[in-house]
């Protein structure tokens, strides 16, 4: 017989379709009325504000400040960058008309809305702030003295898509923006390499990501930068995912937008300007990461509670003395700090049954299960349930003993995960020297590695190459990886020390 699972589909079975399953069973999001576009609902939510929580400490600590621009942006503003502009053409929502006449139906009564005052400057939802921050900085940046600009904005964007999938793809999603001005292109680069650097140890330490650092190559950067820096994911289906990005601007977008200064030898310069941003697709990447056929298994740093508590009360006699003792437990373990962070722990008192209440907390993904009836009161026992493991193990533990140990057990989940995922990947990168290789790997219609070829061809190479086998150069790996030997590309034959890495993607 099949072993029953808490998911169906299976990830073996339909992996997209065990996705969704998985956030409808985490109630983490739904699809909404408006097409495209996604409810968050409390549970994901809660992840998205951690991860918010995370990430700003980290921006503020490498000197970044908050702020917040216009959801609008005119027309104009990105005329003035063509080649930006021209990127994020197709995927505009326009903004024509500035009020909504009411009309009714003479035949049906019925009354309709319909757009009237046409506006004279068109407007687009951002789809991303570089224009209408870049004007910001023009008016703020008169002298070097007022070098840098580096602020940072939480906020949503709006992005035309027409084939959606909640967290990884939506109309409209969340994530942080940061941009920034310097007096030189050195300081600009070190801020492009720096916050690289913060979005993968972010990644890795708190959402148990463990990904590739590298540069897109020409064909994939983004629109109007000189380079842009990833880290790529490789989830179970041994897809990657694009986790979060920063750019070198140059002096591109300074120049379309004269953000100027006075320079130390009273000379008129551009400033040399950066951009960077993760989003809400970063918890499509955690839940491709790490759930199993159960549903969501979420790191504890990232687990809106860390620990549920589930009192068993058969009997009435004993039900509030048990009650009592698992909100006492509670209580000592909200005092131990776990990354700074008073532990979350959630008694669960409804009035449903054991079962029910195991398999909800199961599939949200909480990293720690305890059970707690009469028995375990008389023996100072607890029955406790880790995530990372398979769902009907348990151990029975004394009570003060896992209060001693709760914060290293956490950490021993979270290192856990970390090091599945990073095995997991390890075994699934591979290095290829000839066009056979690559073809034969990614001509099926099932998963296939992530392939480290050999590379010096043309953009226009890359981009046929792409679209025949329907993949992309997730990047060119940082350090040792993105270097080798020198060896024939395997496209064009010519001698290269460069190495990327080819894979499907989400």
């Amino acid at each position: 017989m099949a072993q029953q699972t808490a998911i169906s589909p299976t990830r073996a079975q339909d992996f997209p379709e065990w996705y969704q399953q998985v956030i409808k069973a985490a109630d983490l999001a739904e699809n909404s009325e408006v097409r495209g576009c996604m409810v968050i609902k409390p549970w994901g939510y809660a992840i998205w504000e951690l991860i918010q929580q995370e990430l700003d400490g980290r921006f503020k600590a490498t000197g970044h400040t908050n702020a917040y621009f216009p959801l609008l942006i005119p027309v104009s503003y990105l005329e003035k960058e063509a080649e930006h502009a021209e990127g994020f053409a197709t995927e505009c929502a326009v903004v024509t008309h500035h009020r909504l006449e009411a009309q009714k139906d003479e035949v049906t009564g019925k009354t309709k809305m319909i757009p009237a005052g046409e506006l004279t400057e068109k407007y687009v939802i951002r789809p991303t702030s570089e224009t209408v921050i870049g004007a910001a900085f023009a008016r703020w940046t008169s002298s070097y003295r007022d070098l840098p600009l580096k602020v940072n904005q939480w906020c949503n964007v709006m992005r035309w898509e027409m084939r959606t999938r909640l967290f990884l793809r939506t109309a409209e999603f969340l994530w942080q923006e940061g941009h920034t001005a310097h007096e030189t292109q050195e300081e600009a680069l070190e801020e492009t390499h720096t916050m690289h650097k913060v979005y993968e140890d972010f990644q890795r330490d708190v959402l148990a990501i463990p990904s590739i650092p590298g540069e897109k190559t020409e064909a994939e950067r983004f629109p109007g930068a000189l380079q842009t820096f990833t880290v790529e994911a490789m989830v179970q289906d041994r897809k990657a995912i694009q986790a979060g990005t920063s750019h070198f601007l140059g002096q591109n977008f300074a120049k379309a937008q004269d953000i100027s200064f006075a320079g130390r030898d009273n000379t008129q310069q551009h400033a040399w300007t950066t951009s960077w941003g993760v989003s809400t697709r970063m918890i499509g990447a955690l839940i491709m990461m790490h759930s199993d056929d159960d549903g969501l298994v979420c790191p504890p740093r990232v687990a809106p509670k860390q620990i549920v508590i589930i009192p068993v009360t058969p009997k009435e006699e004993t039900k509030q003395a048990v009650i009592d003792h698992a909100q006492a437990l509670a209580d000592r373990l909200s005092a131990i700090r776990f990354h700074g962070q008073p532990i979350r722990v959630q008694v669960d008192t409804r009035d449903i049954g054991g079962g029910v209440k195991k398999w909800e907390w199961v599939k949200k993904g909480v990293p720690v299960r305890i059970e707690i009836g009469p028995r375990d009161l008389e023996k100072g026992s607890l029955c406790v349930a880790r995530r990372d493991r398979a769902s009907n193990e348990k151990a029975f533990i004394a009570e003060d003993e896992f209060v001693a140990n709760a914060e290293a057990l956490l950490q021993e989940i979270q290192d856990t995960l970390l090091k599945r995922a990073r095995d997991f990947r390890d075994s699934h990168i591979r290095s290829a020297s000839t066009m056979q290789e690559l073809e034969d790997n990614f001509s099926g219609e099932g998963e296939a590695d992530w392939l480290l070829v050999p590379w010096d061809a043309s953009p226009e190479q890359e981009e046929e190459l792409a679209k025949r086998l329907r993949i992309s150069i997730r990047c060119i790996p940082c350090g040792e990886m993105g270097q080798g030997d020198s060896e024939p590309c395997i496209l064009t034959g010519k001698p290269t020390t460069q190495r990327v890495l080819w894979a499907r993607s989400y």
